[in-house]
């Protein structure tokens, strides 16, 4: 099997981290390219480079054995199905499902919280003036991480007690919450610094780091909250 994943700026995707954790936690292995996004046909889907390797003009995409895997949320269920390494979504039905409707709640809403703190693991600052359905957003995502940790403490450390697809899938929420200084509850905050300190993650984190430091000219990330 020749799997490749094409990504976008390490700092920035979101949506890259998340396959690329399920990907890495799931032992599979990959090759991968990251694809500047700072550039012509940004926010229009009309990256050249990007449209090369994904029909939909955005990434990430995964290329396996020459076909293309093109959302985040179906190349993570991918490696869950394909994984050499201990499950990423539980054995039982209803739990299996539970955890997926996390991952879903993820994948489709929080549409605020994205547009207001953007992920950018560089940098620290504190958010102000958050609009109310921001504040809802950062609400309801700490009430999902602390109902789960309270049911499932006693299988583990992540949000459903093993690691799963959930944690791929807000490990980036974990970082805009860093990153923006926003207080959340203590289980909230725990299971936050349980990502944060992942190994893979901090793989990533180190890759970011490594990185020349350049601001992102087409959009805002880097001068939300002076």
């Amino acid at each position: 099997m020749n799997a490749h994943l094409y990504m976008g700026n390490r700092n920035y995707s979101s949506w890259s981290l998340r396959p690329w954790l399920a990907l890495s936690w799931a032992e599979i292995a990959f090759t991968e390219s990251v694809i500047e996004l700072d550039q012509p046909g940004y926010g229009s889907n009309q990256i050249a480079a990007v449209l090369a390797v994904s029909p939909t003009g955005k990434v990430p995409a995964l290329r396996v054995d020459g076909q293309i895997i093109y959302d985040s949320l179906a190349i993570s269920e991918w490696a869950a199905e394909n994984t050499r390494a201990a499950p990423l979504l539980p054995a039982d039905s209803v739990q299996r499902a539970r955890v997926r409707s996390a991952v879903c709640e993820m994948h489709s809403g929080f549409a605020a919280l994205r547009r207001d703190l953007t992920m950018n693991i560089r940098r620290r600052c504190k958010a102000y003036g958050l609009p109310p359905e921001t504040l809802s957003d950062i609400a309801r995502v700490d009430q999902l991480f602390v109902e789960a940790r309270r049911e499932h403490a006693a299988q583990g450390p992540y949000l459903f007690g093993a690691r799963s697809l959930a944690d791929a899938f807000y490990a980036p929420v974990a970082t805009r919450f860093r990153t923006y200084a926003i207080a959340l509850s203590s289980e909230a905050q725990a299971y936050c610094d349980v990502l944060l300190n992942d190994a893979a993650f901090l793989l990533w984190e180190q890759r970011v780091l490594a990185e020349p430091q350049m601001p992102f000219t087409r959009a805002n990330h880097d001068a939300l909250y002076p």
